[in-house]
């Protein structure tokens, strides 16, 4: 093989994998119109979801702190995975109130952010669904909210993490002189005498935004290409 034979190839296949990866999603999104319920359905409008205020502001935190280098927002077509048959992550298989709510992610999904996270890698789980599973401690007695807190100030202190690749972020905590009544949100870990860990502002607006990951809202017909739901997968 030469090597004008060897470039051209080379040349080639970069540009085959930056029409797939870049060209075409890039059409298919950039001006999404809005997408009609023709069926009967108990959501009346549009799908749009929505993200403003503290959440919008947590989408930057979760940017900034590099958090899309190890998970996904992407529940992938069957086609390319397996990920609507994960525990979870597509939804839930058995919702108390909806039933099945499982499938696929489409680009409405991201609609209305400034930037779709879809990740890089799966280090860590998708994170697509992470409020709809987080609601489910609540029923074990767990604040949700606390969880999280504790899980970025530093995953190991949870026995059952302990070899957690995610990485700690005190950095978005305070240690502060407890003033009065310690503060309720304050973190039950290890601090000096007479001070406490607290959430700072930006752990309270990544937070809200994490808990608001709830992407298995119903969709017309015409965007859920989710496979029929059967008992083959959980």
């Amino acid at each position: 093989m030469s090597s004008r034979t060897f470039i051209t190839g080379i040349a080639a296949s970069f540009g085959i994998a930056w029409l797939a990866v870049i060209v075409v999603p890039y059409l298919k999104m950039r001006d999404l119109a809005p997408a009609p319920f023709k069926e009967s359905t108990s959501t009346a409008g549009i799908f749009i979801p929505k993200r403003t205020g503290r959440i919008a502001d947590g989408a930057k935190v979760y940017a900034e702190n590099g958090c899309y280098l190890c998970h996904t927002q992407v529940v992938r077509p069957t086609y390319a995975g397996n990920d609507l048959y994960r525990p979870d992550w597509g939804g839930l298989k058995d919702d108390e109130a909806r039933g099945d709510t499982r499938r696929e992610t489409n680009a409405y999904d991201f609609d209305g952010e400034t930037f779709a996270q879809i990740g890089v890698s799966r280090m860590g789980p998708d994170l697509s669904n992470l409020g709809r599973r987080l609601d489910a401690l609540q029923a074990k007695g767990v604040d949700p909210e606390q969880w999280l807190f504790l899980h970025l100030y530093n995953p190991r202190l949870n026995a059952e993490r302990w070899n957690s690749n995610c990485p700690p972020h005190p950095f978005l905590f305070r240690k502060r002189e407890i003033k009065g009544a310690p503060s309720a949100s304050a973190l039950p870990v290890a601090a000096a005498d007479g001070f406490e860990v607290v959430p700072g502002s930006d752990a309270r607006a990544l937070v809200s935004y994490l808990l608001s990951l709830k992407k298995d809202q119903p969709v017309p017909a015409s965007l859920d290409f989710s496979p029929p739901k059967n008992d083959g997968g959980s």
